[in-house]
C-alpha cells in the first residue's frame, strides 16, 4: 500500500509483529485549554543557528540554588525515596541544567546571529523532587525574570528533532502509555544531551573553554543520538543540525532547546526503520505529517514541545531554516 500524499497525517505503528500501516488516520487531539500545552518561547532564532556560533557558558553559577524552606527543601529527598521504593530501577543520572541564555541577532535577514546557552549541572533526583514535585509551585519565585523564578528548580534542559522527511513530512511520535509524563501525547523525537557523553561528572574548580567547546558539541550531537535512538534512521541520513530556540512548558516549568534537522530518507523507508527503533518503547506509534496537519497535532503535545519554535509559525520557520541548511 502506497503512502498517502495529502495534507493528513500518515500512521505508522512501532508494533513488532506484524509491520503495518494505516493511511489518512487522524489522530484525535486534546482542546487548547489543556493546561499541559501551555508555554512560554524563551529564545528564537528563526533562520536557525549553525553548531559554529552556539556556545557554551558551563558553571556552577547557573546550578540550582536550595529553596530557603528547610521543609520544602526535604520534600526532594522525601518523593525521591518514594520513588525508589515504588521504582528500584531508577538511575539518578546527570542532565545539564538550564540558566539562561543570550541571543545576539545578526544584520539584516539574521545572518550572522549567534547564541549563548547558559548551563549548570543538576541530576535526575532534583528533576522530580522541584520540576515534578506535587509543590513544584512553591518552588518558584515571584519574578518576571525567568531565571530568578525558577532558580530553585532542576529544571533540566531537554531536547527535541523538528525532523523532516525527504518528501517534505514532519516526524512526530505518540507517546506510550507507560511513561510517566505526558502518556498518550504527541512529541517530536528529543530527550536529553548528557554530561557524562562529554566526560562532565563534576565542575571543575577553573571555568574552561575546552569544556564549553564539548558541551556545546554535545547539545549537537545529543539530539542526533536521540534521533537515531527513537526513530531507527541512520546518524548519516540525517543533516547538521540547527538550533532554533527553547520553549518552556508552563506546567513544572520544563525547558527543552529545539533544533531543525533533514533526513534523506522518504516516509516509508522511515517507517520501516521505526518498527526497529532502539527507544521504541517510549513511543507506540510513528506519524509522518504535513506542515498543516502538525498545527492540529500540537494542540495534544506537551508544552515544552507545542512550544518548540515550529508550531509558532511552522511554514515560515521550516522554509527559513530550509534556506539556511542550503547554506551550510
Amino acid at each position: 500500500m502506497p503512502l498517502a500524499t495529502s495534507t493528513l497525517p500518515c500512521f505508522f505503528s512501532n508494533l513488532r509483529h506484524p509491520f503495518h500501516a494505516i493511511m489518512n488516520t487522524k489522530p484525535s487531539v486534546a482542546p487548547a485549554t489543556d493546561p499541559g500545552s501551555a508555554f512560554k518561547l524563551l529564545l528564537a532564532s528563526p533562520s536557525g543557528i549553525p553548531r559554529s556560533r552556539v556556545y557554551v557558558d558551563f558553571s556552577a553559577a547557573y546550578d540550582r540554588i536550595p529553596h530557603p524552606d528547610a521543609k520544602l527543601e526535604e520534600s526532594v529527598n522525601e518523593i525521591w525515596t518514594q520513588r525508589l521504593q515504588e521504582n528500584p530501577s531508577l538511575y539518578n543520572g546527570q542532565k545539564f541544567r538550564y540558566g539562561g541564555s543570550i541571543l545576539h541577532m545578526g544584520n539584516g535577514v539574521d545572518q550572522e546571529s549567534s547564541v549563548c546557552l547558559h548551563l549548570g549541572l543538576t541530576d535526575y533526583r532534583t528533576f522530580v523532587g522541584t520540576n515534578l514535585n506535587p509543590s513544584w509551585e512553591m518552588f518558584l519565585v515571584p519574578s518576571e525574570d525567568d531565571i530568578i523564578r525558577c532558580q530553585h528548580t532542576s529544571s533540566p534542559l531537554g531536547n527535541g528533532a523538528v525532523v523532516e522527511t525527504s518528501d517534505k513530512k514532519i516526524l512526530v511520535l505518540q507517546r506510550s502509555n507507560n511513561v510517566g509524563e505526558f502518556p498518550g501525547y504527541f512529541v517530536f523525537p528529543g530527550g536529553h544531551s548528557e554530561p557524562l557523553e562529554v566526560g562532565i561528572s563534576a565542575h571543575q574548580a577553573e571555568k574552561s573553554e575546552i569544556i564549553n567547546e564539548k558541551v556545546s558539541q554535545e547539545m549537537f550531537d545529543g539530539i542526533i543520538r536521540e534521533v537515531v535512538e527513537e526513530i531507527g534512521v541512520p546518524a548519516h541520513s540525517l543533516t547538521e543540525p540547527v538550533f532554533i530556540g527553547i520553549s518552556r512548558r508552563d506546567l513544572n516549568v520544563r525547558p527543552t532547546a529545539f533544533f531543525f534537522v533533514s533526513c534523506n530518507l522518504d516516509s516509508k523507508e522511515i517507517y520501516q526503520l521505526y518498527s526497529k527503533a532502539q527507544d521504541g518503547y517510549e513511543s507506540t506509534q510513528l506519524y509522518a505529517v504535513s506542515r498543516d496537519a502538525l498545527a492540529q497535532m500540537s494542540l495534544k503535545m506537551p508544552g515544552c514541545h507545542r512550544g518548540g519554535p515550529i508550531s509558532t509559525n511552522h511554514q515560515i520557520w521550516i522554509l527559513k531554516i530550509e534556506e539556511r541548511v542550503g547554506t551550510l
